[in-house]
């Protein structure tokens, strides 16, 4: 799930939502998301929540990449706290990794809008 938050918060622009079974599955969807994106030359600001992998937040600035384990995304239900976001839509499957959208350059500093 993506959500646009860009009229609602100025921590981002975008906040994506996913879930995984296990522990071993979310550390293995934010290492991909990493490694795709590292492969793009695009890099986190930071990611939290690696040594538990029960939930991991990856922060590229305008976009915050939040992954969680099943129970604790329920527990969280971050959808119903950003609520007045607007859903956007996803393909039906993903590109390819060479094909994935990059970036534009950031121009502000962060947290500025």
């Amino acid at each position: 799930m993506v959500l646009d938050v860009g009229k609602l918060t100025s921590i981002a622009d975008y906040l994506v939502l996913c879930s995984a079974g296990s522990e071993r599955q979310v550390r293995a969807i934010a290492d991909h998301v990493d490694g795709t994106l590292a492969a793009q030359r695009i890099h986190p600001l930071s990611i939290e929540g690696t040594s538990t992998s029960q939930w991991v937040l990856m922060d590229y600035g305008d976009v915050v990449v939040h992954i969680f384990r099943m129970d604790v995304r329920a527990h969280y239900a971050l959808e119903r706290l950003w609520g007045d976001a607007k859903h956007v839509p996803l393909p039906d499957h993903a590109p390819a990794p060479a094909l994935a959208v990059s970036r534009p350059a950031r121009t502000r500093a962060r947290g500025q809008r």
